[in-house]
């Protein structure tokens, strides 16, 4: 099939697409370059080599789903890359000569925006709209910690020397109470990680936005990921918000009220989240311990 057939066939499908789409969609569909490289070994390519991969399309909320070295991360930073997304990385391939194969691969692949509420297309998406990784998530954890647990030790240490607890709160907001906090080093974790992520989904999402989520589960106990989970599902039902979400968390997965695609088959495959091989790993390990529940 030459580019222009496969410009045209992509161009048919979205039409027929538009039809049947409900709720806020502001990514409707993108397709990986269909492009192949001799070298086995050239990123991101090697990462999808092997694989029949239909345009990915996109509801409300939609998961990718794999296990370790899915190309879940991957996955996301190039349609973050594609869409200028805040939060987006540029990879640099390998050091293979001097060829581009990040932005190649990215120039290649293609995407459809949807509607707005009149049935006409988007121009683009929302400028709140961002790629929040994993990693993001753990720094800002262990900023909000140091900061907090340095405050409360400074404080306290003031407070002992004789000062009241207002004046040293006081100091410690001026400027040169600022300059001795840059000055303190520390190790001390005094606040759980869990709640410290989900303040930073707290303040992170805000109504009208795309948002491509790569492992927001991490730190966050089976009960905080059900909630975070269910916030998800009220911001895509009520506050015109749409989530691109890599997990391989089973809480995630049967919370979500998602279109699955499954990146650990060789064709990407829509799956139900019960089919899913961590979801069934879960399921047989209690089931072969459900006597110590009883």
């Amino acid at each position: 099939m030459t580019m222009a057939s496969e410009e045209k066939s992509f161009a048919m499908v979205i039409l027929l697409l538009r039809e049947g789409v409900r709720g806020m969609v502001y990514l409707l569909s993108f397709k990986l370059s269909q492009e192949r490289v001799n070298n086995p070994n050239i990123y991101p390519y090697d990462v999808f080599r092997g694989k029949v991969i239909e345009p990915f399309i996109f509801s409300t909320i939609t998961i990718f789903y794999g296990n370790n070295g899915s190309g879940k991360s991957t996955l996301l930073n190039i349609i973050a890359n594609k869409l200028g997304l805040k939060g987006k990385e540029y990879a640099t391939s390998n050091s293979y000569g001097i060829v581009d194969y990040c932005g190649r691969f990215s120039k290649a692949c293609q995407y459809s925006l949807g509607d707005d509420e009149y049935g006409r297309e988007i121009l683009g998406v929302p400028a709140e709209s961002r790629y929040i990784k994993s990693e993001d998530i753990l720094c800002e954890i262990k900023k909000i910690q140091q900061r907090q647990v340095l405050s409360d030790g400074m404080v306290y240490d003031y407070v002992k020397r004789g000062m009241t607890k207002v004046g040293a709160e006081k100091y410690l907001a001026s400027n040169e109470g600022m300059k001795q906090q840059e000055f303190i080093m520390f190790a001390q974790e005094k606040y759980s990680n869990g709640e410290i992520a989900l303040q930073f989904f707290e303040e992170a999402l805000v109504l009208d936005a795309l948002y491509l989520l790569d492992e927001p589960e991490v730190s966050l106990s089976p009960m905080a990921q059900v909630s975070l989970a269910k916030e998800i599902n009220k911001m895509a039902r009520f506050l015109e918000c749409q989530f691109v979400v890599a997990t391989h968390s089973p809480f995630m997965l049967g919370t979500l009220d998602a279109k699955i695609y499954n990146l650990d088959t060789p064709d990407y495959r829509v799956c139900e989240w019960s089919e899913l091989e961590n979801v069934r790993y879960f399921y047989n390990f209690f089931k072969d311990r459900e006597t110590d529940f009883v």
